[in-house]
């Protein structure tokens, strides 16, 4: 062994790997994540509430998750050469407001109040309770006043020059006092729904948003009628919509109307089906759905959403207005309004949890929420009896301002109706039909009548309809509609003929990714390596502010520890001596072991629920070292949803009560032996080197005996190595009986995707696939193949294909095989 670490050691010094940061710049980055800019408090989550450049200096606040009367968390002041400056004003809580009101030149954040001179006045949260959640500019004496909001609907009116706070309504934790954070949201007797999020104020009203629900049902089922809409006239209170929205906002933004009689409000939110946008134009309210990338951000409580924004990140003389909404990244136009709706586009997915962001020295900065010591209800069999960090932990994101463009692919779903009784003439909510060269539409008829669907579209964004095509679905059918290039519109609508039950799902895909791994992965241990450097990972506890690191050596599947090392803030990886930390690590983080099932066909899942799902195979080799608990599985690494790591393929996976595996989604495919994943300072931190291959990778840290090795970046870092690939399916030689169904099988997010059927019996035997688009609600028939006795039936599916999940039955009983291949 004594030669072992002597090679490693050489092998580091040879090949540049970093011993230490001693000779780097004072703030080195990772993937634009500058470590010692990390910020921790002591509760059970620190997230970003609010990022704002202003006065020279970028100013950040942080939150735990229910602390109306304050808490740890801090104000934050970083100037232009990255120095990070506690102020001592600091009174925590739960803020996620920011505003800057331009008459008294002050910028209003969290509970404070800051001027140009970088003064910080505070609002005592000891005698204006509440988890501070938005601003808007005051209705009648906008020039002296605001108002501020709080999620459990308190509203104060604040003089910006005094600071004097008047009581509007009483904030609901003085009513009901906050029990434990995973239990439910309590009602409010002044608004429907709960959890309070955006604020804005125009056209004589202040409008409010919420997002989830005070119901018990809300902690688990995601289809939970929740959230509300609604508006203040100054004296009495309106519910608008009875749905979860999120950002209230326009085109003043973070300074509120500058012409408050005829500029536009904005708002989204979302359902079960897809995100709303709503805008209230000239007192009136409409509202459009678009498709979901990511469904993590779902969930009837609200919890899993943090602050979706509209920001303007352009400049002065070019406005960019960038909208976050369910991990896609989008274009949003400055001149949206009712009569011009022209112009929402995807832009990019991402993985970061983002509480905000601002543009700030020609970069932009995103405000994250990484790592959370409670993983509150993000609990499940595969990742074993691992918790979260021992502290609660975030950072900042620095890109370039192109970034939004340049990360996931734009594929996405979405509904108008799931099983829902549509009446005869009745039109759908407009659904986005512009961004996606590759489009389908799924439709299903459960009633008992036929019904003719007229599909609509609104091609310039002016109100403006005109016929696109008429579909006839029978009675108890499906249909798949596919969309060519000449059908264009900025916005598509259906209207049936008939009183029928019926689902319509839009399914976009993206454009083709490279397969290329980049660079800065080199280092990592590829599967077929049989000596890897690994190691156990854990965020320290107790305001230590380090990584734990138990590492060691892999030979085939047997490790070996090395001993135990920590990370710290200036990236400094070194040997300590901590028998309890590192005895702590090895038992409570040990990667768990048959919570999967790699079969010959597919890898099986039950979920918590019990549900059967299967999912693509990768490199055989990936199968014997799972089975053997050498990979980690799955782990939190951004608050409230999972990175899930499957025979060479990353997926996202949501939260159980955010429907789980049902709406996992592939990131990208890869050939890493990656023993650990975790996250920390903003980082994902990865374990599983080989020494032999870092070839100066500033991604890679050695420590300073050559003993132990990491690598780090960022968790958006996984979409560069190219899109998700993989083959199986649910049956291979499977012996099946007539008319049963196989386990879903994972086919949404793939690219080139085709199909093998085959079976065994002597005479023809009907194959019938079946999809479930978004994920949830009834099944779709898509096709019905006969395949010939004795041969085996090839199919590609079309570009525009797109669904979650797929399954198959035969008509006769067989031995079938069901083989899908995703290039």
């Amino acid at each position: 062994m004594k030669r072992i670490g002597y090679l490693f050691l050489i092998v580091c010094l040879l090949t540049g790997c970093q011993s230490s940061k001693q000779n780097e710049p004072i703030h080195s980055s990772f993937s634009g994540i500058y470590p010692h800019l990390a910020y921790y408090n002591n509760e059970g989550e620190c997230g970003t509430g609010a990022v704002v450049n202003w006065a020279d200096r970028l100013w950040v606040i942080t939150y735990g998750p229910h602390l109306p009367y304050g808490s740890s968390d801090k104000l934050y002041e970083i100037t232009s050469d990255l120095q990070q400056i506690v102020r001592e004003e600091s009174i925590g809580g739960t803020p996620a407001n920011r505003f800057i009101h331009k008459e008294s030149n002050q910028l209003f954040i969290g509970p404070y109040a800051i001027d140009k001179e970088r003064n910080v006045r505070v609002i005592p949260l000891t005698e204006y309770p509440g988890r501070y959640t938005g601003i808007a500019r005051h209705l009648s004496d906008p020039a002296n006043k605001l108002y501020i909001a709080t999620m459990e609907e308190g509203f104060y009116e604040v003089d910006v020059n005094t600071l004097a706070v008047k009581t509007l309504y009483v904030d609901g934790n003085v009513m009901n006092a906050h029990e434990d954070d995973t239990k439910a949201n309590k009602p409010n007797p002044l608004l429907p729904g709960a959890h309070g999020k955006g604020f804005y104020s125009g056209q004589g009203v202040v409008v409010y948003s919420n997002n989830g629900e005070a119901d018990e049902r809300a902690l688990t089922d995601f289809n939970l009628t929740s959230g509300g809409l609604c508006e203040w006239d100054g004296e009495n209170w309106k519910l608008v919509r009875r749905n979860q929205f999120t950002e209230v906002s326009g085109p003043g933004g973070i300074y509120g109307s500058a012409n408050p009689e005829a500029d536009p409000i904005w708002v989204t939110g979302w359902d079960s089906r897809s995100i709303l946008v709503g805008v209230r134009d000239k007192g009136t309210w409409a509202f459009y759905r678009l498709p979901k990338a990511s469904n993590s951000y779902d969930g009837a409580h609200g919890w899993n959403t943090e602050w979706p924004r509209i920001r303007n990140v352009g400049t002065n003389d070019n406005p960019d207005y960038l909208m976050t909404m369910h991990g896609m990244f989008w274009r949003f136009p400055k001149t949206f309004s009712a009569d011009q709706t022209v112009g929402i586009r995807p832009r990019s997915a991402y993985l970061k949890v983002i509480g905000d962001f601002t543009r700030w020295n020609d970069k932009l900065v995103f405000g994250c929420d990484d790592s959370a010591h409670k993983e509150f209800l993000n609990k499940r069999t595969v990742k074993g009896d691992i918790e979260g960090p021992g502290q609660s932990n975030s950072n900042l994101w620095f890109t370039d301002v192109d970034k939004p463009d340049k990360l996931g692919s734009t594929t996405a779903i979405g509904a108008v109706w799931i099983d829902d009784l549509v009446k005869s003439g009745e039109v759908s909510e407009p659904f986005l039909f512009a961004g996606w060269e590759k489009r389908c539409a799924w439709l299903r008829n459960s009633g008992k009548v036929s019904v003719n669907i007229l599909l609509e579209v609104d091609e310039k964004g002016n109100n403006q309809w005109q016929k696109l095509k008429t579909v006839n679905v029978p009675a108890g059918q499906s249909v798949f509609v596919e969309f060519t290039d000449s059908e264009k519109g900025e916005w598509i609508r259906a209207t049936p003929d008939k009183s029928v039950i019926l689902s319509l799902e839009f399914a976009y895909t993206g454009n083709e990714r490279s397969m290329e791994n980049n660079d800065s992965f080199e280092g990592i241990s590829v599967i077929n390596d049989n000596t890897s450097t690994g190691a156990l990972l854990y965020g320290l506890g107790d305001n230590r502010r380090v990584l734990g690191v138990l590492a060691g050596t892999f030979h085939g599947d047997k490790f070996v520890e090395s001993g135990y090392y920590e990370l710290d803030g200036n990236m400094s990886l070194e040997k300590k001596v901590d028998v309890k930390t590192e005895n702590f690590i090895r038992t409570r983080f040990a990667i768990p072991q048959n919570v999967i099932s790699i079969e010959e066909s597919s890898v099986l899942i039950v979920d918590d629920n019990n549900r059967r799902w299967r999912l693509p195979l990768g490199n055989e080799a990936y199968k014997p070292l799972t089975d053997a608990g050498t990979l980690r599985i799955c782990r939190e690494v951004a608050t409230e949803r999972d990175l899930f790591n499957c025979m060479g393929t990353f997926f996202e996976l949501p939260a159980e009560n955010a429907d789980g595996f049902a709406k996992i989604r592939p990131i990208s495919s890869h050939n890493f032996r990656i023993h650990d994943y975790a996250s920390y300072r903003g980082l994902l931190v990865m374990s599983g080197l080989n020494p032999y291959e870092v070839q100066n990778n500033p991604h890679v840290i050695c420590s300073s005996d050559g003993k132990a090795m990491l690598w780090a970046g960022t968790i958006d870092d996984l979409w560069t190595l190219g899109k998700p690939v993989g083959h199986g399916g649910p049956w291979k030689n499977a012996q099946v009986s007539a008319d049963e169904y196989s386990d879903p099988y994972l086919i949404g997010f793939y690219d080139k995707k085709e199909l093998v059927l085959s079976h065994n019996h002597n005479s023809d035997v009907t194959f019938t696939l079946e999809v479930n688009p978004i994920g949830h609600g009834e099944w779709i028939t898509y096709k019905k193949i006969k395949v010939e006795a004795g041969k085996s039936f090839n199919l590609k599916f079309p570009d525009s294909f797109q669904a979650r999940w797929i399954r198959f039955s035969v008509n006769k009983s067989c031995k079938a095989t069901t083989f899908l291949t995703y290039k």
